[in-house]
């Protein structure tokens, strides 16, 4: 019950953040923005989350997680209300960037409570099934809310995100028990971590990794269209079957993690380069497209769990820090990600946008080999604690 109240409530959080895509031109000809200042929705979102990443989840740790936890989905409750009834475009960006800061806070304290409520060989199985939660906000929250108010209204869109974050807060405050932090570590011992080599190998590691999907996957409507040549119907379909298998290989995970974590991790930048390959020579034939998106769908849901085990191993002792600096790393891969395979659409086609992502995917290999003798040292360590 706990770990589905934590999945639920990233659920709600995540949706929040990526949901508004979805409506965005609705709400620009609502309050009379163009579409560009109606994405500060999400650009400023995503930029309160990397400002805080680092910091609060620090600062915060400290405190009854549960208690944290509550602050957290009140605020964005409250302020995901006043949004939906406000009638001016700023009151709605303050509402949606204020809560925003608290992003990373609730999302580190999930990934670090389920992992402590289970055995410690079971702990990559426990983050994978909040990985759900974060799969199905970015991507079932989207068609979702858009199709809630095409059938509604705007008001009731934005709503269902303050619906769901009151169901969640209801469930914590009475069913989660009361999660007091047993050993307080000091900010200085969590700060130190930052001094071990094996950290920067992961945070780094995961800064390619993550890229190496996400800086393609920022394409694929495009490339869908214009080197598949799928209709718009065909192609809300393929980000559908992609949104799916990727939970599908969050679930995966948590079972391939549990049994065979650094052949599943030292590997897995390997075969999506293959994947990259086959879109590469297959991406203009509309049935074998159709199968890439799947396999990719489930490697895109490995890869979440993936990286986030990969640098929550490298610092087993501070498990929030950690999940903080994992959000840290995975979204500042995503940006750059993002505009280095832009540069290859730029210059030599959509068709060509998979080798920044395999470029990407190159520089991970290396990192997470460096890394990799450290990381199956702690992997032993924590087994044996465990025993």
């Amino acid at each position: 019950m706990l770990i589905f109240i934590l999945t639920l409530g990233v659920f709600s959080i995540i949706n929040t953040e990526m949901g508004v895509i979805g409506i965005l031109p609705l709400i620009a000809g609502t309050y009379g923005v163009n579409i560009s200042t109606a994405g500060l929705l999400v650009s400023l979102f995503a930029l309160a989350v990397a400002i805080s990443g680092p910091t609060l989840p620090l600062l915060l740790s400290r405190f009854n997680r549960k208690y944290i936890m509550i602050v957290v989905l009140a605020a964005f409750c409250i302020c995901n209300t006043i949004s939906a009834f406000a009638t001016d475009f700023t009151v709605v960006l303050i509402t949606r960037v204020l809560p925003a800061f608290l992003h990373p806070v609730y999302v580190s304290l999930a990934f670090a409570v389920a992992a402590s409520s289970v055995p410690k060989a079971d702990m990559p199985k426990a983050a994978a099934k909040v990985m759900v939660g974060v799969s199905a906000g970015m991507v079932l929250g989207v068609p979702v809310v858009s199709y809630i108010a095409s059938l509604t209204s705007l008001e009731i869109a934005m709503l269902f995100f303050a619906f769901v974050n009151g169901v969640v807060l209801v469930a914590t405050i009475f069913l989660v028990p009361s999660m007091p932090v047993k050993e307080r570590l000091s900010y200085g011992t969590q700060l130190r971590i930052l001094k071990e080599k094996n950290v920067w190998l992961a945070i780094i590691a995961v800064i390619f990794l993550n890229g190496g999907v996400f800086g393609v996957y920022s394409y694929l409507a495009d490339y869908l269209e214009r080197v598949t040549h799928y209709s718009a119907e065909f192609i809300s379909i393929a980000l559908l079957v992609y949104g799916l298998a990727n939970i599908a290989g969050n679930i995966i995970a948590g079972k391939l993690l549990s049994s065979r974590a650094i052949s599943v991790v030292t590997v897995f930048p390997l075969a999506l380069i293959g994947v990259y390959c086959l879109m590469f020579f297959l991406g203009d034939m509309p049935l074998s497209m159709a199968a890439i998106v799947l396999v990719w769908g489930i490697l895109g849901g490995l890869n979440g769990n993936i990286t986030q085990y990969w640098i929550t191993l490298s610092a087993p002792h501070v498990p929030d820090f950690a999940n903080a600096l994992f959000l840290v790393a995975t979204n500042l891969g995503t940006c750059i990600a993002a505009a280095f395979c832009g540069y290859f659409i730029d210059n030599m086609g959509i068709a060509c946008v998979v080798f920044g992502g395999m470029i990407f995917l190159a520089f991970s290999f290396v990192f997470i080999n460096a890394g990799a003798k450290k990381q199956k040292m702690n992997i032993e360590n924590i087994l044996s604690l465990n025993r």
